[in-house]
């Protein structure tokens, strides 16, 4: 594949569905208090510190190491954060923000809005259905697996091999669209990709970068993942949430 000579993944600033999530898990609530749709949520005020720390840390590299190409998930909060780092430096004022519905949250059907325990009490049934499949397989009625959502990535890295070789990419998305980068572009297995996942959260405004390695036949290479190193250098804290299944907005 002709791919670019740099792709870096970044999961979106912490949002307002976040917050909302923990704030759920520790009333031991059921639902999450949100009225808008998953796509609408913003970011939070430390979200939008978090992306602007993401960009003016890219806004001290030369010009040829700052992206030249900002792809985006059409949800709002990976918009927001595309825009604030954008506007902080992080790469040219000109440069376009393209949308690409494919990099959107992974969809959570009749399970979007619970907690993990409001699963559990209001659809039974669902919650046995994933702890027999397990997180990559269970898809929720109206919903989608990860493996649906790899399904999708696959025509992502397709599209993005063929128009934008050797340049510098930069994805704003969300945490099981980065994990499952990884599965696609590492040729990983489902327990490997479980593994990295049980390791930790994907921290918001967290960098997951792959540069193009002639001599490993032309392949990308992972060169750092999860790295909060932007929101260090800026003062500004790191966040990090578990994906939004059962409710849990990544």
């Amino acid at each position: 594949m002709n791919w670019p000579a740099q792709l870096i993944v970044v999961r979106h600033g912490q949002s307002a569905g976040n917050v909302a999530r923990d704030a759920a898990h520790e009333a031991l609530a059921d639902r999450i208090a949100l009225t808008n749709r998953d796509a609408d949520v913003p970011l939070s005020d430390l979200g939008r510190d978090q992306a602007q720390a993401l960009g003016r840390w890219f806004s001290q590299m030369p010009d040829d190491e700052r992206p030249e190409v900002l792809l985006s998930s059409p949800y709002l909060r990976a918009l927001q954060t595309a825009e604030l780092f954008r506007a902080a430096g992080g790469a040219g004022a000109d440069r376009a923000i393209c949308f690409d519905e494919r990099l959107r949250e992974k969809e959570f059907g009749i399970l979007d809005g619970l907690t993990t325990s409001g699963v559990g009490n209001v659809f039974p049934d669902q919650a046995e259905f994933r702890r027999l499949l397990g997180k990559f397989y269970h898809r929720p009625p109206g919903g989608e697996s990860w493996c649906d959502v790899i399904l999708r990535l696959r025509s992502v890295l397709d599209t993005i091999s063929l128009h934008y070789c050797n340049k510098r990419v930069m994805i704003f998305t969300h945490q099981v669209v980065v994990l499952c980068m990884r599965y696609i572009i590492e040729t990983l297995d489902e327990e490997t990709i479980l593994r990295i996942d049980r390791e930790g959260d994907v921290a918001n405004c967290a960098i997951s970068e792959y540069r193009l390695d002639p001599g490993a036949d032309g392949k990308l290479v992972l060169a750092r993942y999860n790295v909060t190193a932007p929101m260090v250098q800026q003062a500004t804290p790191v966040t990090s949430a578990p994906d939004a299944i059962a409710g849990r907005r990544g």
